[in-house]
């Protein structure tokens, strides 16, 4: 199976004309921007001081959670996008933390379960909607305690034995690399061993 990094769940020149019709104002004098097509790339351009603003993806990570031939699955809730639908589990890291901290505390905040990370399997674009793009960090993990139940943005926790097929899956990214993990064996690259469990000391 070979690996896929890219998933868009929306016609790209969806987002060019959505990005032409926003209006935003510049953050240095509060004047209307302008959107050009600077460096390659849509920018907002202040007519007034110049100054260009840049926007980019949000990093994130998920967490594929295994147990020789089973893997963790939340239910997301109605107010999350995709809801009802199933996926690993992830969120946006924070300002102050690293990747694989913010990977731990989702765990814990998404399933009650505390893991250990054990490596990343992945790094992946996600074109959600005009407005969501992502980089997602996709991390390996085994449980080391708590109790599996649903938290944070999730309805429903569950174990599944994997057997190729999926519930209904909010994310294809999540299928893809679920898949990769079972059929090909994959165990990833290592991770900063200070980093990849809750409570380690990081000084």
């Amino acid at each position: 199976m070979q690996p896929r990094q890219v998933f868009s769940a929306y016609p790209q020149s969806e987002h060019r004309a959505r990005r032409l019709r926003e209006r935003r104002h510049c953050i240095a004098c509060g004047v209307p921007c302008a959107t050009e097509e600077i460096a390659g790339g849509l920018r907002y351009r202040c007519p007034a001081c110049g100054a260009t603003q840049y926007r980019n993806p949000a990093p994130a990570v998920a967490v594929l959670i295994a147990d020789r031939n089973r893997f963790v699955l939340g239910r997301r809730q109605s107010r999350s996008l995709g809801h009802g639908l199933w996926c690993l589990p992830c969120g946006y890291i924070e300002y102050e933390e690293d990747h694989l901290s913010a990977a731990v505390r989702e765990v814990r905040e998404e399933t009650a379960l505390e893991v250990r990370i054990d490596s990343i399997l992945s790094v992946v674009t996600n074109y959600l909607q005009p407005e969501i793009h992502s980089l997602v960090t996709v991390l390996a993990a085994s449980v080391t305690g708590g109790e599996l139940q649903a938290g944070d943005g999730l309805t429903e926790v569950r174990w599944f034995t994997y057997t190729g097929q999926f519930p209904d899956m909010a994310f294809a990214a999540d299928t893809h690399i679920i898949s990769r993990f079972f059929e090909t064996n994959l165990r990833g690259a290592p991770v900063d061993p200070v980093y990849a469990r809750p409570g380690a000391a990081h000084d």
